[in-house]
């Protein structure tokens, strides 16, 4: 809905908490904590298992989608815009604090735990923030507090407090829509698509498309039904994909190339081109993209798959265990077509888990049917589990996702920016990839925080702003060597360091010396007789003459930037 189309926040007169900002809706009704329910129930001790309290919904979903089963009855509204007298929008606020907090934890916690958070209201300096049951509030209040407080204050720029209150479902929902088109968009895919269930998500997806390939005629040794028998129906599963992440929106660069092609080989004949295909990456390098992927086009082609964390398989099989419902588990894991498995590496040193998980893997395995999987490291690195996985996981193609380059990097914004009709100068992208090298996660939240910041402080997003903005992200990182600068740039141009350092006069040689000298003076701070001297003996003169000819055109040549800062990327390491 367009903020036209929106009432504007009208105070509640007979409202009795004060000066309170209702973000949703001009009358809030008081909530109070819930008394009673599974935050005081006893946990179930299961050998070789670290349980955790249950709650009445069901593991792994979503919290939008616990809220929609609390309160079956009620309608989604889209929340009203604040007054225009308003100071700031804390709901820009939260948004901004939330991109800065997808970054401080494993993406695990992140997504179970504070994704699908909303703020139902600000007053007197304390953020109120609403979650649907107790549980959820307690684990925040005990683990998170100190975090989300220290890193809200720090985008305030004065400390502020935090308040974690239960909240019915239609309230919550309210407080989550976007305040205006620039604000939406500058949302991660993944926290975009909390406010809103995306399609599918909390609903009953129902497909009937036969692998290809050998089937059992009849059930397994454990009596499961085949993937698609007439007489008995498959399993109806919610959708928990996150629809934004598909084939299209991936970015396919040379760090992970081999995962991207043996993904869609496996898309395209599951269960026989990679079985099992292990994907293993460093923490926000793509793997859950790529896992999403494979699940949103395995739906597209009518197939039955599943995709949830190892977190999630474990609370549901102690879920399981403690209501004496371990077939009903089993029916749910072993009567699809493709499982998807994020973070694997979470069920190692949990007995009980790798057991079920290895019976399970044998039984999709022997059916022929896809099991794919990712971790943070190889199988081999993995200390914890069981060697009978380990070997398993080792059984079918291993493909790894490393850090992207710089001019992978630059793509992926130049992606995301235009995915989010933000117009960002590509100056501003370049210094983007320049600052952030370390995963793709990063990435983008620095991207999301420059939009957040222009859209709080309303300006446009130039390169001064955005290095202002930027500033911490300055890499700690010194230039290297002079001879391994020269070597360097001789090497991007397909040429040997000889070459720079002697009498060749060519035009290839002639700029490629050219741009060692510049780089010598602006990052290694040389003086001009010093880079003569490192390129076989040149007078200052000449020198001088490079490094201007190098300033001048970096001004209008933009192919001669992105050399520049690919050549940045490759000289710079990291302090010791």
């Amino acid at each position: 809905m367009s903020s036209s189309g929106r009432s504007r926040q009208k105070r509640n007169p007979q409202d009795s908490g004060g000066d309170h900002r209702v973000l949703a809706r001009p009358t809030l009704p008081v909530v109070t904590d819930q008394a009673t329910g599974p935050d005081s129930a006893p946990g179930v001790e299961v050998p070789g298992e670290s349980v955790t309290p249950e709650e009445e919904t069901k593991p792994g979903d979503s919290l939008l989608q616990a809220w929609a089963e609390a309160s079956p009855g009620g309608d989604l509204c889209p929340a009203e815009q604040p007054t225009a007298g308003d100071q700031f929008d804390p709901h820009v606020i939260w948004q901004m604090a939330l991109s800065e907090l997808a970054l401080q934890m494993p993406s695990a916690t992140y997504d179970t735990w504070v994704r699908d958070t909303v703020v139902v209201a600000y007053e007197d300096g304390e953020f109120i923030i609403g979650m649907p049951n107790a549980y959820a509030r307690d684990w925040l209040e005990n683990r998170l507090r100190h975090n989300i407080k220290r890193t809200l204050s720090s985008i305030m720029n004065r400390s502020v407090q935090v308040q974690f209150r239960v909240c019915p479902r239609t309230q919550a929902a309210e407080a989550v829509a976007p305040q205006a088109p620039l604000y939406a968009m500058a949302l991660d895919e993944e926290e975009s698509s909390s406010r809103t269930p995306p399609q599918g998500e909390g609903t009953e997806v129902t497909v009937h498309k036969r692998l290809p390939g050998n089937r059992p005629a009849t059930g397994g040794s454990s009596g499961l039904p085949p993937a698609s028998s007439g007489s008995s129906p498959r399993p109806r599963l919610a959708s928990q994909l996150n629809p934004a992440h598909t084939f299209d929106t991936f970015v396919v660069g040379n760090h992970n190339r081999l995962a991207h092609a043996a993904a869609l080989a496996v898309v395209d004949t599951p269960g026989q081109s990679f079985n099992p295909l292990f994907i293993y990456g460093g923490v926000g390098l793509g793997k859950t993209h790529l896992l999403n992927a494979i699940g949103n086009a395995a739906l597209e082609r009518g197939y039955q798959m599943l995709y949830c964390s190892s977190e999630q398989f474990t609370n549901e099989l102690i879920s399981a265990i403690r209501n004496q419902s371990t077939e009903e588990f089993r029916n749910k894991y072993r009567q699809v077509d493709i499982l998807l498995i994020d973070d694997i590496q979470f069920i190692g040193g949990k007995e009980s888990t790798q057991e079920e998980f290895f019976h399970t893997f044998n039984h999709l395995h022997a059916a022929g049917r896809q099991v794919v999987l990712s971790s943070d490291r190889p199988p081999k690195a993995l200390a914890t589990l069981e060697e009978r996985l380990r070997s398993r996981f080792e059984g079918g193609l291993q493909a790894d996702i490393a850090q992207p380059d710089f001019e992978t990097r630059v793509a992926i914004l130049q992606s995301k920016a235009n995915k989010l009709g933000i117009p960002v100068a590509y100056d501003v992208l370049l210094l983007i990839a320049e600052r952030v090298d370390s995963n793709i996660r990063e990435l983008e939240g620095a991207l999301n925080r420059l939009c957040l910041q222009a859209r709080l402080v309303g300006r446009s997003i130039d390169l001064a702003f955005a290095r202002s903005i930027l500033d911490d992200l300055a890499p700690q990182r010194v230039a290297c060597t002079p001879g391994e600068v020269i070597r360097i740039v001789a090497q991007h141009f397909n040429l040997r360091p000889e070459d720079l350092t002697g009498r060749r006069r060519t035009k290839d040689v002639a700029t490629a010396r050219q741009i060692a000298m510049y780089l010598l003076r602006e990052d290694n701070g040389l003086s001009l007789p010093a880079i003569g001297e490192q390129l076989g003996g040149r007078d200052h003169s000449t020198v001088r003459y490079g490094v201007e000819k190098v300033a001048e055109d970096l001004v209008r040549d933009e192919a001669l930037r992105l050399t520049i800062m690919t050549l940045r990327d490759k000289i710079y390491v990291p302090m010791a």
